[in-house]
């Protein structure tokens, strides 16, 4: 059993337990993919190439994919909310099973999206107060396209909030170019593609004043969507430079003092990956690529069963033969996640976390929600239909004030 495993528990981790997982991956040389997901199913997907990946991993849900969630019939404002709320419950409701560390994070976050931002806080309040901690593990506030003061005082007022719930803050100074799930960044200005180290230890000095749990996703060429390998100049080699200058100014040993976060990695080098992760990257964003492998698991099944495909009865095999093993969405869905499955393992051995955690199930009874420190073992399932009514309550209260 590896040492990680003495160190952090299965299922969804927060709090301390988030601190050490990423001190460990920063002192080992190791990052931690952090997968958009928008169903059950793709969370179920992220969280088996895990276990058969033996390694720890990230769940995040952006503002489109909490609205997914919900429905894509619900145009009230706070679906997204509502959305993140009810994926973050499934995990926790099953986490504990795939027997790897899980964290629960919500993505990108620009100004105009903070409602949904604080939806979600209202949720981690309400199970904090009932369980005695957060629903959601970390949080990302993306506010780049802000200038710095701005962008960074906001970051600090939120900070405030939730560092009494030790929830993790991930910001973003420095742009990610491209489009993702609405945010376009396609036209921005090549130079804001790249922070400067006195952008990031700007971060770092404010944010470490309120505490320690915080991670910085400077920019260094990143773009969203995929590419082909040198249409887009990265330059992770800078990552480095802004981890010089934060040891110079704290005149500390520690090589790597800051927590950094790489997003727009679709289409890099393996070789630009594993300079990022170097340089003190924990946590590398993956959407494009997985999102592609989801479908092309489909579209093989499809291609390879066509014809088995064009009616509930008649196929190759006779015009009376029925065609429902086929066309049952556990069929064809399952065939989409292990597609899915393999790619999340392929981001994991590029990131070098794989096989540092061995998977285990301590308490392999009912639906669990995580491992709470006030919440009795074990957790009958009706209780996060429950929670997730009374933290949808509070947070459409908090929203639509």
């Amino acid at each position: 059993m590896s040492m990680l495993n003495a160190l952090v528990p299965s299922g969804v981790i927060t709090g301390d337990d988030v601190l050490t997982l990423f001190e460990d991956a920063r002192s080992k040389g190791y990052a931690i993919p952090a997968v958009n997901c928008t169903s059950s199913s793709t969370c179920n997907a992220v969280m088996e190439a895990a276990r058969k990946a033996k390694s720890p991993i990230i769940i995040q849900v952006s503002n489109g994919g909490g609205a997914f969630m919900c429905g894509k019939g619900i145009k009230d404002p706070n679906s997204a909310a509502a959305g993140s709320v009810a994926l973050a419950m499934h995990v926790r409701s099953v986490a504990k099973f795939y027997g790897i560390p899980v964290i629960l994070h919500s993505d990108h976050c620009a100004k105009n999206l903070l409602p949904w931002f604080d939806g979600m806080l209202a949720a981690d309040e309400d199970f904090y107060n009932k369980y005695g901690e957060p629903l959601f593990g970390s949080h990302m506030l993306d506010l780049s396209e802000e200038p710095d003061d701005e962008n960074i005082s906001i970051c600090v007022e939120y900070f405030k909030r939730m560092a009494p719930m030790k929830i993790w803050l991930e910001m973003e100074i420095g742009i990610t170019g491209g489009e993702e799930d609405g945010v376009n960044n396609e036209h921005v200005d090549p130079e804001k593609l790249y922070t400067s180290p006195e952008q990031v230890w700007a971060v770092y000095e404010a944010l470490s004043k309120v505490g320690d749990m915080f991670s910085v996703a400077a920019a260094f060429g990143n773009v969203h969507g995929v590419y082909k390998p040198g249409n887009v100049k990265l330059s992770p080699e800078r990552l480095g430079k802004h981890q010089e200058y934060a040891k110079k100014m704290l005149n500390v040993s520690i090589p790597k003092p800051i927590f950094l976060v790489m997003h727009g990695g679709s289409g890099s080098t393996d070789e630009e990956i594993m300079t990022a992760v170097k340089n003190g990257v924990v946590k590398m964003n993956i959407d494009t690529d997985t999102q592609w492998a989801y479908w092309d698991g489909l579209r093989q099944f499809e291609k390879s069963n066509r014809d088995f495909l064009q009616g509930q009865i008649g196929n190759p095999n006779g015009a009376d033969k029925p065609n429902k093993k086929y066309y049952d969405p556990r069929v064809w869905i399952r065939k989409a996640e292990e597609a899915m499955i393999a790619r999340v393992m392929v981001s994991c051995d590029k990131l070098g976390c794989t096989g540092h955690y061995e998977p285990t199930v301590d308490e392999p009874a009912y639906s669990q929600l995580g491992t709470p420190k006030k919440m009795p073992s074990p957790v009958l399932l009706m209780a996060a239909g429950a929670l997730v009514g009374s933290a949808a309550t509070m947070m459409f209260k908090v929203v639509g004030k």
